[in-house]
């Protein structure tokens, strides 16, 4: 028995190691791919990526932020559609009120008058010599009557036409004001996404983003030579408003005074100059005529992106103003600084 139980012994302790051994190497193992799996950590993005993943989430932002602000053109004009109607309500309102009041001055007189008809009352009237002058006064009190009536129910009809205009405007603005949110949470998400990227850079590396291919601020000569080459004084007004601007902020949705986003700028530069110009990138291309990118002049807006999702004002010299985005304000910067989509005239 002896010689049976030493061969299980060894066995049993043979089976210990194996297992002990296999732990370990395991332990060896996960500890290993560990130590590959963090040796093969993606690497941190350079200045140079981050900058082109911010440059990207700055375009997505602003292709979001003109369809934010058509969706908020619509919002407003149906706001005030609906502001209409409800103004036009009212005054319906109104007459309908002195309609039924008519109507009931008339039908209080028949009350007092125990509900006679007009004409037997004045037959019977002790005053003969006044009935024939009656008689036309009641047929006159009839008419009125129809009359009240007709217009009573006119002021109805036209009341409750007007309320399901309403219920349709109503029901339009939520639609263009979750529209709005959805953007607006784009728009956020993209720059909140963007800022997060340049906290990885240094301080000078954050301001090359904002600073790269934008040109020193022109003299007052520039700009009137740049008006003076515009085509027409419109054009030049846009133009001296777009220098004025220089420096001013980039906010998306802001149309000015004192801050911008591209096509707010662009639709300001022209509202200074007496012309109204659409709010979005994309209605602004189809405001004037197009124009080869080899006849620009002075004032023509610069549209660029397949989606003409950014726009600005030429100066002349290959040159145009623009607020480019939250990284830097408006500035001058090369027309070849984006990918050209075309051009329009304004005026």
């Amino acid at each position: 028995m002896g010689a049976h139980r030493r061969p299980r012994q060894r066995a049993t302790g043979g089976g210990r190691a194996r297992t002990a051994a296999t732990i370990t190497l395991a332990g060896a193992a996960t500890a290993t791919g560990l130590g590959v799996g963090t040796g093969h950590a993606d690497p941190e993005p350079t200045a140079a990526q981050v900058r082109a993943k911010v440059d990207k989430l700055y375009q997505e932002a602003e292709v979001a932020t003109e369809k934010y602000n058509g969706a908020k053109e619509k919002a407003d004009a149906a706001e005030q559609r609906l502001e209409g109607l409800r103004d036009e309500a009212a005054r319906k309102e109104d007459r309908l009120n002195s309609a039924r009041e008519a109507l009931g001055s008339v039908a209080a007189a028949q009350y007092r008058s125990g509900g006679l008809d007009p004409a037997l009352q004045l037959a019977l009237s002790s005053d003969p010599d006044r009935y024939l002058d009656g008689a036309a006064f009641a047929e006159r009190a009839g008419s009125r009557q129809q009359a009240e009536v007709g217009r009573v129910r006119k002021e109805l009809r036209e009341i409750e036409q007007l309320r399901g205009a309403a219920r349709v405007e109503v029901s339009s603005l939520k639609s263009r004001r979750a529209e709005l949110k959805r953007h607006r949470e784009t728009v956020t998400g993209k720059l909140e996404s963007a800022r997060r990227l340049l906290s990885r850079l240094t301080t000078e590396e954050r301001a090359d983003v904002g600073d790269r291919a934008s040109r020193s601020a022109p003299g007052p000569r520039e700009s009137l030579s740049a008006s003076a080459q515009a085509p027409n004084s419109r054009a030049a007004a846009a133009v001296a408003y777009a220098y004025q601007k220089l420096g001013s902020p980039y906010v998306w949705g802001a149309t000015g005074p004192n801050a911008f986003d591209c096509s707010g700028l662009t639709q300001a530069a022209y509202r200074a100059a007496g012309v109204s110009l659409p709010r979005t990138t994309y209605a602004q291309i189809d405001a004037g005529r197009r124009v080869p990118r080899s006849e620009l002049l002075p004032g023509d807006l610069v549209f660029f992106y397949s989606g003409i999702s950014h726009v600005g004002v030429y100066v002349g010299n290959g040159q145009m103003i623009h607020a480019p985005n939250p990284s830097a304000p408006v500035r001058v910067a090369p027309v070849d600084e984006m990918p050209f989509a075309g051009a329009t005239r304004v005026v």
